[in-house]
């Protein structure tokens, strides 16, 4: 049975890592690694690029208002592993965690100079290369995920030398670049997992007590600047795991366990009140991101004799 690990979980093992420290010529050296060091250098030669027709377990699509999901071209998608897109409203730029062997020891992935968050803008005959989006000085050893984009401002799950654990950080997007991501943690009562900011409202999820068992979707309102004590959204959740929620005006998006795998549900609001949710996308389909169009883009990892094979972003266009 597949096992839905989230990134922010990786990312408090490798806190360890940081604490150990390394002398002057050991960091030169791997700041200099950290720099130049492509992407496509890192992916494994024997890796062969997954596509539908040799998919195994492709994305299943429950919804006529939707076409069938379709992989993003290259650049998006490498034979590495793409995952945790999240798609801007205007559907011009599309950011996504890249790692280039999702089977390695994520303390080598600290390292290898290329895991992190990718920024794409679309042109004309598709998406423009990949530019890493760099929250910490270019050759300091970090980890960045979770990454939810609003205007100029991004908050990313991270590890960084100097925590302890994983830590939630926020920058802001000026004078043409992402300056160094700075400390923002929630209150820690809140147990604030992956998240979406909607307005006066922070969804996200959370195995804090009083859910319905593994991870739940809950949402905090904020007043006089301060984050409330969360409600569970009793409606989307269930004994399984539900999470990486997005509200969409009056549509809550959200990846729940579903047959063993992950699928995507919506629920909509109405009169106040949000609805049982239903099934758009499952086998292997995570982590949606929508656009202002309705499109929904998200992860699909290949898997076969329950291994992951590597991992692709998709795209599921509004009729």
């Amino acid at each position: 049975m597949y096992k839905f690990t989230p990134i922010f979980l990786f990312l408090l093992v490798i806190s360890l890592f940081f604490i150990g420290g390394c002398n002057q010529d050991s960091q030169e050296n791997l700041n200099k690694q950290l720099v130049e060091t492509s992407r496509y250098d890192q992916i494994p030669i024997e890796v062969i690029k997954m596509t539908p027709e040799n998919d195994q377990l492709p994305p299943i699509l429950h919804s006529d208002e939707y076409s069938q999901p379709v992989p993003l071209p290259y650049p998006v998608n490498t034979r590495g592993a793409e995952d945790s897109s999240f798609i801007m409203p205007d559907g011009n730029t599309l950011y996504v965690w890249f790692t280039p062997d999702p089977n390695i020891d994520v303390t080598k992935q600290v390292i290898d100079g290329v895991t992190g968050i990718y920024e794409f803008k679309k042109q004309e005959n598709g998406w423009g290369e990949a530019k890493r989006v760099w929250l910490v000085e270019p050759g300091k050893p970090n980890l960045d995920g979770c990454g939810f984009f609003q205007d100029n401002r991004v908050w990313i799950c991270g590890a960084r030398e100097g925590y302890t654990g994983m830590h939630w950080f926020t920058s802001e997007f000026k004078d043409g670049k992402w300056g160094v991501a700075k400390i923002a943690d929630f209150e820690s009562s809140l147990e604030v997992g992956e998240l979406d900011i909607y307005g006066n409202e922070l969804y996200y999820h959370s195995s804090r007590a009083g859910g319905k068992g593994q991870y739940d979707v809950w949402v905090s309102e904020k007043i006089n600047g301060e984050w409330q004590t969360p409600t569970n959204i009793d409606v989307v959740n269930t004994e399984e795991t539900e999470g990486w929620p997005q509200r969409i005006d009056n549509e809550l998006w959200f990846t729940r366990i579903y047959l063993g795998s992950p699928a995507i549900f919506r629920s909509k609001l109405v009169n106040g009140e949000w609805q049982e949710p239903e099934l758009i996308l499952s086998q292997f389909a995570g982590e949606s991101t929508i656009d202002s169009q309705g499109n929904i883009y998200f992860t699909h990892h290949f898997y076969k004799d329950n291994k992951m094979l590597e991992a692709d972003i998709y795209v599921a266009y509004k009729k």
